[in-house]
C-alpha cells in the first residue's frame, strides 16, 4: 500500500517519484529520552520531527546568540507513509515542494484527540518490558495497533537499555532502542495509518542531531520553567498543566526531569528514566536523579561538574538578555559521553592494577609506570534547548500577548540546576 504519489523503487532500496526525486526511509531515532513528537534519524547528523509551524518559525527567527543553544534548523521535508509487500511500514522523506499538496495540523501532537489504531499488532513478540509500560500507565491502547516497520528490525544500538521501573530496580527486559523512542515511533506511526486515507503527505522539521558526536550519549531532558502552557491553551489544558507543575519540581525548582539515559561503565548497558518518574520527584528526588546521570556505575564523573556549569551559566546570560520571550513547555538537554578518552582510560588503569596484583614482584618503579592519574582529560558536553511549539515572543506572529522582560521561569530553572549541581561538586571533592 502507498497513500502517496506512486513511487518507482531505485538503487539500495531508495524510493524515487516520477520526478526523480529520491526518498530517504526515515528510522527511529533510537536516543530519544522525552518529548511527545516521535523524533526520526534522517542520516548520520539530521533528525526530524512533525511539523508544527509555530516551532519552525520561532526557529527561523532565533537570535543569533541563542543558536549555539540550540539544534540547527535544517529546513523541511515531505514525508510520506508508504507499505510494502511483505506488510511492513514505512516512513520516507523526500524533498519539499511549495507547490505541493500538503496537509499539515497545526496543532501540537499531544493536543489532538486519540485516534483509533489498526488492529494490526505492534510487535508480535510482545515483549516484557511493554507489559511492565502498561502497568505504569504509559501505553496508550495497546490492543489496537499497527504492524511494526521493517527500520525498527534492523537499525539498533549495539549497546542495550535497561528501563528502571517504578521501584528503582532495574528490569531484565533488555532493548536496543531507548524505551521512550520506541514508544514514540510506534504512536506515530499508529496515528498516520489511521490518518492515511484523508492525507497524503505530511511536513517533518529538519534538525541537527545533537548527539552525533557523542560515541555513548549520555542524556538528560529537562523541563524547564515553572510554566508549560502556551497563551493560545485553553483553560481546561491550562489547568492541566499549572496541576503537574504544582505537583512536581516544576514549581519548587522550575526544572523537573523529562526523561534520561546514562551508560554504565560496569555493566555495559544504558539505564533509562521517562517523564513519569521525574513527575513524581520530590527536591531529593531530582537531587538524587541529577546524581545517577552523572554517575557511570563505578563513580560519579565528578569532571563534569566545571564543563556543564560552564555552559548552564553562558545560558542563563544569553537568556536573561532576551526581552519578551517566553519558552513555555521547552525542554534542555544535557549530553555528555559516556564513553570517553577518560572512561576508557580508567578501564585500562583498572586492568593495569589487576596484572601489578598479579606480579608484586615488580620494582615499585615500574609498578607506577603506567599510572595516568595525573592525566586530566576535558570531557565533551553539550546542552542544548528544544520544543519551541509554545514560544512566544514580541511581535512574533501577531501574538496577542506580549510578556515584559526575559524569561523568569526558565531563568530560575537554569538557577536551581546551577546551585544543585555547584553544592554537589562541593560535596564530592
Amino acid at each position: 500500500m502507498c497513500v502517496c504519489q506512486t513511487m518507482e523503487v531505485g538503487k539500495h532500496g531508495k524510493n524515487t517519484t516520477h520526478t526523480g526525486a529520491r526518498g530517504v526511509l526515515l528510522e527511529p531515532f533510537i536516543h530519544q529520552v522525552g518529548g511527545h513528537s516521535s523524533m526520526m534519524r534522517y542520516d548520520d547528523h539530521t533528525v526530524c520531527k512533525p511539523l508544527i509551524t509555530r516551532e519552525q518559525r520561532f526557529y527561523e527567527s532565533l537570535p543569533p546568540e541563542m543558536k549555539e543553544f540550540t539544534p540547527e534548523y535544517k529546513g523541511v521535508v515531505s514525508v510520506c507513509f508508504e507499505g510494502d509487500s511483505d506488510g511492513y511500514i514505512n516512513l520516507v522523506a523526500y524533498p519539499y515542494v511549495e507547490s505541493e499538496s500538503l496537509e499539515q495540523d497545526d496543532t501540537p501532537e499531544r493536543d489532538q484527540p486519540r485516534r483509533k489504531h489498526s488492529r494490526r499488532s505492534l510487535n508480535r513478540s510482545g515483549s516484557g518490558s511493554e507489559h511492565k509500560e502498561e502497568k505504569a500507565g504509559l501505553a496508550a491502547d495497546t490492543s489496537e495497533s499497527i504492524q511494526d516497520t521493517k527500520s525498527l528490525k534492523s537499525f539498533h544500538s549495539d549497546v542495550p537499555f535497561q528501563m528502571l521501573d517504578a521501584n528503582s530496580s532495574v528490569s531484565s527486559e533488555k532493548i536496543t532502542f531507548n524505551p521512550w523512542s520506541l514508544r514514540c515511533h510506534k504512536q506515530q506511526l499508529s496515528r498516520m495509518r489511521s490518518e492515511s486515507k484523508d492525507r497524503k503527505l505530511y511536513k517533518f522539521l529538519l534538525l541537527e542531531n545533537v548527539v552525533h558526536h557523542f560515541k555513548l550519549p549520555c542524556v538528560l531532558d529537562l523541563k524547564m520553567g515553572t510554566r508549560q502552557h502556551g497563551d493560545d491553551a485553553s483553560e481546561e489544558k491550562a489547568a492541566r498543566q499549572m496541576k503537574k507543575c504544582a505537583q512536581s519540581t516544576s514549581a519548587t525548582l522550575g526544572v523537573r526531569v523529562c526523561g534520561m539515559q546514562v551508560y554504565q561503565l560496569d555493566t555495559g548497558h544504558y539505564l533509562c528514566r521517562n517523564k513519569y518518574y521525574g513527575r513524581g520527584l520530590s527536591i531529593e528526588g531530582f537531587r538524587n536523579a541529577l546524581y545517577q546521570y552523572l554517575h557511570n556505575g563505578v563513580e560519579l564523573r565528578k569532571d563534569l561538574f566545571e564543563p556543564i556549569l560552564s555552559k548552564l551559566q553562558s545560558l542563563k546570560a544569553v537568556l536573561e538578555r532576551q526581552a519578551s520571550y517566553r519558552f513555555y513547555s521547552s525542554s534542555l538537554l544535557i549530553i555528555y559521553d559516556g564513553k570517553d578518552t577518560r572512561s576508557e582510560t580508567y578501564m585500562e588503569r583498572r586492568a593495569e592494577m589487576c596484572l601489578k596484583q598479579v606480579d608484586l614482584s615488580l620494582p615499585e618503579s615500574l609498578q607506577d609506570a603506567g599510572s595516568t592519574e595525573s592525566i586530566t582529560f576535558q570531557p565533551k558536553v553539550d546542552v542544548r534547548m528544544i520544543d519551541f511549539a509554545h514560544s512566544t515572543f514580541k511581535g512574533f506572529r501577531d501574538d496577542p500577548t506580549v510578556h515584559d522582560g526575559p524569561d523568569m521561569g526558565y531563568v530560575f530553572g537554569l538557577e536551581s540546576l546551577i546551585n544543585i549541581m555547584g553544592q554537589m561538586r562541593h560535596e564530592n571533592q
